[in-house]
């Protein structure tokens, strides 16, 4: 756990840190940051919140750490997090300057609830590590007109529809994030390309090297840490330009290795296998066969 870490269990608790009056209700908060002005030495630091915060910010002096990156709100973006999730805020000097919104909603609002057993099906709240969503002004309009409505009905009188109206705005709002985000894979191809191709090199580099290979096969998590982005995010952008999940792509190299040292050096089957991380030859012939339908005897004869 970083040094220093504030946690945030409650709503109530958020406000009172942003020296703002107690929240309407005390499981969702809705905020204009507009409207709040702080110092940054009252909000820097590390922090984990007990609560799902959904921000749209732009034009902030406060920059964001969350895994491996430091990132901006130059422009406007979403971002999600969820409970638990430890970030860290740096700013110069200056007061504090941002506009737009956050939502703070706890997860007891979302208690005995389909969205609240579902929630985390949406992989973007893994995203934040350097994958904000971006959204055309139609798209931002959409969204803060799903705020709105929210807020507008917790600050009425509450009632026994309140909750499951609020939900359903709320599950509409992460429908439309998800088609977004959808959107933004497709249509930020360079970029996605970009770090396909740095996944590409770095597998090249692992199984250039006898001694990693033969420990393995690289994990997701490291592969994903290697290149600053989330293990969701890394598996996600796979499944949009490639079809497969990351262990898949990771299996297709080694494959491809594989049939290198079948085709083009004298190695014994066995010693193929030993070379590629594999401690039994017959589970060398049982992952190769199981991906090529022939065994690496079979491959190696075609070639003769």
């Amino acid at each position: 756990m970083p040094e220093h870490l504030r946690r945030i269990r409650t709503i109530t608790e958020f406000h009172a840190q942003r020296g703002l009056p107690k929240p309407q209700h005390p499981l969702i908060s809705i905020l204009n940051l507009k409207n709040i002005r702080i110092t940054p030495e009252a909000v820097l630091g590390t922090y984990a919140l007990d609560f799902y915060t959904i921000s749209l910010k732009r034009g902030s002096n406060v920059k964001y750490k969350y895994g491996q990156q430091h990132y901006d709100f130059d422009e406007g973006v979403m971002f999600f997090m969820a409970p638990g999730q430890v970030f860290g805020l740096e700013a110069g000097k200056k007061p504090i300057k941002q506009s737009g919104w956050t939502l703070l909603i706890h997860p007891d609002f979302l208690w005995n609830t389909n969205l609240g057993k579902n929630i985390r099906k949406y992989e973007f709240f893994d995203y934040a590590i350097n994958e904000a969503l971006f959204l055309s002004k139609r798209e931002e309009a959409m969204v803060t007109r799903l705020i709105r409505n929210m807020e507008q009905e917790y600050g009425s009188n509450i009632d026994k529809y309140s909750q499951d109206i609020i939900i359903s705005q709320l599950e509409l709002l992460l429908n439309y994030s998800e088609r977004f985000y959808n959107r933004q894979f497709i249509t930020r191809k360079i970029a996605n390309h970009q770090v396909l191709e740095r996944l590409d090199r770095w597998l090249d580099d692992y199984f250039n090297d006898d001694q990693k290979i033969r420990q393995g096969l690289p994990a997701v998590v490291d592969i994903a840490a290697a290149l600053n982005i989330s293990p969701t995010y890394l598996g996600g952008l796979l499944k949009s330009l490639t079809g497969l999940s990351t262990q898949q792509h990771i299996h297709e190299k080694l494959i491809q290795r594989a049939k290198e040292k079948l085709s083009l050096t004298e190695l014994s089957v066995s010693e193929v296998a030993y070379e590629l991380g594999f401690e039994h030859p017959q589970s060398f012939n049982k992952f190769f066969k199981a991906k090529t339908q022939q065994t690496p005897l079979q491959f190696r004869k075609s070639f003769n």
